[in-house]
Protein backbone atom coordinates (compact mmCIF):
# COMPACT_ATOMS: atom_id res chain seq x y z
CA UNK A 1 0.00 0.00 0.00
CA UNK A 2 1.06 3.67 -0.96
CA UNK A 3 0.46 6.80 0.73
CA UNK A 4 0.69 9.92 -0.08
CA UNK A 5 0.58 12.55 2.46
CA UNK A 6 0.74 16.27 1.35
CA UNK A 7 1.49 19.75 3.26
CA UNK A 8 1.72 23.59 2.46
CA UNK A 9 -1.96 24.15 1.71
CA UNK A 10 -3.21 27.27 3.53
CA UNK A 11 -5.03 30.94 3.13
CA UNK A 12 -2.74 33.72 1.17
CA UNK A 13 -3.77 37.09 -0.16
CA UNK A 14 -3.46 37.41 -4.04
CA UNK A 15 -0.46 38.09 -4.96
CA UNK A 16 1.49 35.30 -2.05
CA UNK A 17 3.07 32.29 -2.27
CA UNK A 18 2.50 28.91 -1.60
CA UNK A 19 4.59 26.07 -1.72
CA UNK A 20 2.83 22.69 -1.67
CA UNK A 21 4.51 18.84 -1.01
CA UNK A 22 3.77 15.44 -1.63
CA UNK A 23 5.27 12.53 0.48
CA UNK A 24 5.12 9.03 -1.21
CA UNK A 25 5.53 6.03 1.28
CA UNK A 26 5.00 2.56 1.12
CA UNK A 27 6.81 -0.34 -0.79
CA UNK A 28 7.49 1.68 -3.70
CA UNK A 29 10.26 0.28 -6.45
CA UNK A 30 9.93 3.23 -8.58
CA UNK A 31 7.96 6.30 -9.34
CA UNK A 32 7.13 7.56 -12.92
CA UNK A 33 4.94 10.70 -13.06
CA UNK A 34 4.25 12.49 -9.73
CA UNK A 35 1.90 15.54 -10.55
CA UNK A 36 -0.52 18.02 -8.94
CA UNK A 37 -4.16 17.95 -9.35
CA UNK A 38 -6.82 20.51 -8.10
CA UNK A 39 -11.14 20.68 -7.59
CA UNK A 40 -12.46 23.69 -7.41
CA UNK A 41 -15.74 23.65 -6.44
CA UNK A 42 -17.94 22.81 -8.66
CA UNK A 43 -16.06 21.78 -11.27
CA UNK A 44 -14.48 18.89 -12.28
CA UNK A 45 -10.72 17.69 -11.42
CA UNK A 46 -7.99 18.73 -13.18
CA UNK A 47 -4.50 18.28 -14.14
CA UNK A 48 -2.16 21.63 -12.79
CA UNK A 49 1.54 20.02 -13.49
CA UNK A 50 3.09 16.70 -13.79
CA UNK A 51 7.04 15.57 -13.96
CA UNK A 52 7.90 12.10 -15.46
CA UNK A 53 11.05 10.60 -14.86
CA UNK A 54 12.94 11.42 -17.84
CA UNK A 55 10.61 14.33 -19.16
CA UNK A 56 10.49 18.08 -19.63
CA UNK A 57 7.57 18.94 -16.62
CA UNK A 58 4.35 19.71 -17.82
CA UNK A 59 1.70 22.51 -16.75
CA UNK A 60 -1.65 23.76 -17.69
CA UNK A 61 -1.07 26.93 -19.57
CA UNK A 62 -2.81 29.19 -16.98
CA UNK A 63 -0.06 28.46 -14.45
CA UNK A 64 3.02 28.48 -16.91
CA UNK A 65 5.72 30.53 -15.31
CA UNK A 66 4.00 30.96 -12.06
CA UNK A 67 4.00 27.28 -10.97
CA UNK A 68 7.19 25.14 -10.95
CA UNK A 69 7.03 21.66 -10.07
CA UNK A 70 10.26 19.53 -8.67
CA UNK A 71 10.90 16.54 -7.43
CA UNK A 72 13.02 14.66 -5.08
CA UNK A 73 13.37 11.23 -6.31
CA UNK A 74 15.73 10.00 -3.64
CA UNK A 75 12.46 11.02 -1.01
CA UNK A 76 10.30 9.97 -3.27
CA UNK A 77 8.33 13.79 -2.89
CA UNK A 78 7.37 16.55 -5.37
CA UNK A 79 6.51 19.94 -4.90
CA UNK A 80 4.63 22.70 -6.40
CA UNK A 81 5.90 26.07 -5.98
CA UNK A 82 2.66 28.70 -6.53
CA UNK A 83 3.91 32.30 -6.84
CA UNK A 84 1.86 34.81 -7.90
CA UNK A 85 -1.40 33.83 -6.87
CA UNK A 86 -4.90 35.05 -7.86
CA UNK A 87 -8.00 34.25 -6.81
CA UNK A 88 -9.00 31.80 -9.39
CA UNK A 89 -6.52 29.01 -8.21
CA UNK A 90 -8.54 28.51 -5.15
CA UNK A 91 -9.22 25.02 -4.68
CA UNK A 92 -8.23 21.72 -3.02
CA UNK A 93 -4.94 20.57 -5.05
CA UNK A 94 -3.87 16.69 -4.73
CA UNK A 95 -1.07 14.62 -5.45
CA UNK A 96 -0.67 12.12 -7.43
CA UNK A 97 1.92 9.33 -8.30
CA UNK A 98 2.70 6.86 -10.78
CA UNK A 99 4.45 3.85 -8.33
CA UNK A 100 5.56 0.60 -9.75
CA UNK A 101 4.68 -1.76 -6.67
CA UNK A 102 6.11 -4.80 -7.41
CA UNK A 103 8.89 -6.43 -8.66
CA UNK A 104 7.11 -7.53 -11.83
CA UNK A 105 6.48 -3.76 -12.70
CA UNK A 106 2.99 -3.40 -11.81
CA UNK A 107 2.21 0.43 -11.87
CA UNK A 108 -0.32 1.76 -9.88
CA UNK A 109 -1.37 5.35 -9.48
CA UNK A 110 -2.49 7.10 -5.74
CA UNK A 111 -4.18 9.84 -4.51
CA UNK A 112 -3.40 12.11 -1.87
CA UNK A 113 -5.81 13.66 0.80
CA UNK A 114 -6.22 16.74 -0.66
CA UNK A 115 -4.56 20.53 0.82
CA UNK A 116 -7.12 23.33 0.63
CA UNK A 117 -5.46 26.20 -0.99
CA UNK A 118 -7.56 29.95 -0.73
CA UNK A 119 -6.37 32.75 -2.16
CA UNK A 120 -8.57 35.85 -1.33
CA UNK A 121 -8.29 39.52 -0.33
Amino acid sequence: QVQLVESGGGSVQPGGSLRLSCAASGIIFSINAMGWYRQAPGKQRELVAVVTSGTRPHYEDSVKGRFTISRDNAKNTVYLQMNNLKPEVTAVYYCNAGAVVTPKGYEYFYWGQGTQVTVSS
